[in-house]
């Protein structure tokens, strides 16, 4: 029997599901209640993400082990799917659990989703591709895929403990001040704090991630919105010395990365299909007019694999 079905049989015949992870007990977790007059409950400041051991004990855990894989070595693990020399963890820093920094702890309990820029409920297999299209600049996973499905138990894995739909501390990227960068000033706060480790060209180097150019995240990223990318450098950068820059250098230096080439998003422009999108945002969507548009560069590979379709109803399919 091929390998793989080894594997599919071991799942099945531990009768543990990716739900059944994230509720076992964890030793590695700290407390996720706090007594109060009404008994225990959900506190995201006493809780903590797991630690992966150091040993699988059974398939599902071999099966988080790969997904850790996949997320810090996503460039390497998966070429044919990423289109920059980005890694998840390029991002989701700490094996995706740093505080402030897109943690992919807690995420799992927060999906399916309702988001704006899709304009529909969407599952966790869609978030994860939105990454893989749009900051890897990328192709979509199959969803049924086994590195899907080892990405997802990773996940899973992370945000055991947390309650359905719950929030944990610090998730996501702090919202910044209303405030403009300016990238002629941003320029020279980059070579100052920035170009030792991502280039003078932004082109990174070595496992140091390119920040503009043909191996970038695409404009369709987060990453490409000034307020989105001041946000991560303010709490972030640089690697070394974290929180050492003002919220405006922060937007200076965001504005100065952002307003470098970067690679297409194909289908960018039915984003936010409701209105209503960031007034950031460096592309054109209904209602909202492009905010200092970057140059766009041609995309590797086809585009129609860069595109994750919101879901559709059974009733509307041919």
């Amino acid at each position: 029997m091929p390998s793989h079905r080894v594997l599919l049989a071991a799942l099945f015949a531990s009768a543990c599901t990716l739900q059944d992870l994230s509720n076992r007990p964890d030793s590695t977790a700290v407390a996720t209640t706090a007594g109060g007059r009404g008994g225990n409950r959900w506190s995201a400041d006493a809780w903590k993400p797991p630690t992966v051991d150091s040993t699988a004990d059974d398939p599902l855990e071999t099966s988080v082990y790969r997904g850790l894989a996949l997320v810090t070595q996503t460039r390497d693990s998966l070429r044919a799917f990423v289109g920059g020399n980005l890694n998840c963890t390029s991002c989701h820093l700490d094996e995706g659990r740093r505080g402030n920094a897109a943690p992919l702890s807690g995420v799992f309990a927060r999906y399916p989703q309702y988001m704006p820029r899709s304009g529909a409920v969407v599952p966790i297999e869609d978030r994860i591709n939105y990454c893989f299209t749009r900051s890897l600049a990328g192709s979509r996973l199959p969803p049924d895929s086994r590195e899907m499905q080892d990405i997802v138990a990773y996940l899973s894995f992370i945000s055991r403990g947390v309650p359905t739909g719950e929030h944990v501390r610090a998730e996501g990227m702090p919202k910044m001040p209303s405030l403009i960068g300016d990238s002629a000033r941003g320029r020279p706060l980059f070579l100052e704090n920035c170009s030792r480790c991502h280039g003078v060209g932004g082109g990174g180097m070595g496992p140091i991630p390119a920040l503009w150019g043909q191996q970038s995240f695409s404009i369709g990223a987060s990453m490409a919105r000034q307020e989105r990318a001041a946000s991560f450098i303010r709490h972030n950068m640089p690697f070394d010395r974290p929180g050492t820059l003002t919220d405006q250098q922060a937007y200076d230096i965001a504005a100065y990365v952002t307003s470098m080439p970067r690679p297409d998003s194909p289908g960018k422009e039915n984003d936010w299909p409701n209105g209503g999108a960031p007034a950031d945002v460096p592309y054109d969507t209904k209602g909202h007019k492009a905010f200092r548009p970057p140059k766009v560069l041609p995309r590797v590979g086809s585009a129609s694999a860069a595109i994750v379709a919101a879901p559709a109803s059974v009733f509307n399919r041919k």
